[in-house]
């Protein structure tokens, strides 16, 4: 049985967000393409990743507003990134073992994709659905 890479199962050409956008900002990407990660970047660097989480525990505090709240001021700096050719394996091992909800996928440091825990349970789901079937 062939390696499955992060490049099978990653979310391809996520979206990201600009670290000088606010987290009301975010929060609108978040919601209108049902994500919970954004990769952040500052002139078309990566510097970071925001996710979900990190947007509505600031919005939980009544003395915040989220429309003043720049996403720098909020973001995971120096996210966990891996190539598209790094193994499902590898991934799923260290962001259990670091508590990770994703890794951003870089190719020529450029952003090409993300692979979240969701991927990782469309995957889970997948091998143990072809496991029963056999």
């Amino acid at each position: 049985m062939s390696q499955l890479l992060v490049r099978e199962l990653m979310t391809k050409t996520p979206h990201t967000i600009g670290v000088r956008l606010t987290l009301a900002d975010a929060a609108k990407v978040m919601k209108k393409y049902k994500i919970r990660h954004l990769p952040v970047l500052e002139s078309g660097a990566l510097v970071g990743v925001l996710s979900e989480r990190d947007v509505q525990m600031i919005s939980a505090l009544s003395d915040l507003d989220p429309t003043c709240i720049l996403v720098e001021e909020a973001m995971t700096q120096a996210p966990w990134t891996v190539s598209p050719d790094t193994s499902v394996l590898e991934v799923a091992t260290t962001m259990a073992e670091k508590k990770l909800g994703s890794a951003v996928v870089m190719e020529n440091d450029r952003v090409i994709g993300v692979f979240t825990t969701t991927d990782g349970m469309r995957c889970l789901a997948q091998l143990l659905g072809k496991k029963a079937k056999a």
